[in-house]
């Protein structure tokens, strides 16, 4: 039996923000019934896709593949096929032919990220018992990242305690926090590639710390076990072939003092 018990809002789509999530699986049917039985997700078929459903709104997409992938984030591009050009001349690089709606590319620190033109009527479901969250970008060269994005869509960064013991970047649209810049410290393995971290909510009457036991139960695995943050209670998990992601129950907030926080970065080029 699935529980739902709070339904996804609709995603604002500026530029650059979150638009989409997917993941490639070898298995579509397991991938399917894991999902369901971990968030309660329904399925529609869309063109031949499995887009997730929840409270009646899209939240991801699960695609059969030959090779599995991990959890793909796109942001939102008025033109893929010129954030692909621009992304290349940043030093960035394309990964495959990218075509009028999607592109998915590397940063110059090497995480894959994609980007999506989509119309007016799209419709994606965040912050809702497993609907997408927040995502964030960890990478050992946050400058890098934060310079390279900057320029590509016109984010404003903020850092987030001393850059040094803690460096953690905020990326704003228009005064709209979209995404997050971590950089990779001694708590991550050494052999650790730059990636993107997608998050699903879990719902307060839930909790993250149920939704890390029902991982284990479906046969995925907890990677990191549930802890307290500003944003709020996450856990690290990998579902039953190995993706991971991570789950957040955004009630449950460690709250930050104003030390943590340092002045805007107004100009990377400085």
């Amino acid at each position: 039996m699935s529980i739902v018990p709070n339904s996804p809002a609709l995603a604002e789509l500026h530029h650059g923000a979150p638009c989409w999530v997917d993941l490639a699986t070898t298995d579509l049917q397991a991938t399917l019934d894991f999902y369901t039985g971990l968030f309660g997700w329904h399925y529609s078929d869309v063109e031949g896709r499995a887009v997730a459903v929840v409270g009646g709104l899209p939240v991801a997409e699960l695609v059969a593949a030959a090779e599995p992938s991990a959890w793909t984030l796109y942001l939102n591009t008025p033109h893929a096929r010129a954030t692909a050009e621009k992304a290349h001349a940043l030093g960035g690089s394309v990964l495959g032919e990218p075509s009028e709606l999607v592109t998915l590319l590397a940063d110059p620190t090497g995480a894959v990220v994609g980007f999506r033109h989509v119309p007016p009527d799209w419709v994606f479901g965040t912050n809702g018992h497993g609907a997408y969250a927040w995502a964030e970008l960890n990478t050992r060269d946050g400058y890098a990242a934060d310079a390279f994005f900057h320029e590509l869509c016109g984010f404003e960064i903020t850092q987030i305690g001393d850059g040094q013991a803690v460096d953690y970047t905020l990326w704003d649209i228009q005064g709209n926090t979209v995404l997050g810049r971590q950089r990779m410290g001694r708590a991550f393995a050494p052999d650790t590639p730059p990636h993107w971290m997608v998050y699903f909510t879990a719902a307060p009457e839930i909790g993250t710390d149920s939704v890390a036991t029902r991982v284990l139960e479906l046969g995925g695995r907890v990677t990191v076990e549930p802890y307290d943050t500003p944003l709020g209670r996450v856990t690290v998990v990998a579902d039953h072939s190995g993706a991971v992601f991570s789950v957040i129950d955004p009630s449950r907030v460690t709250p930050m003092t104003e030390d943590d926080y340092s002045s805007r970065i107004d100009d990377l080029d400085d």
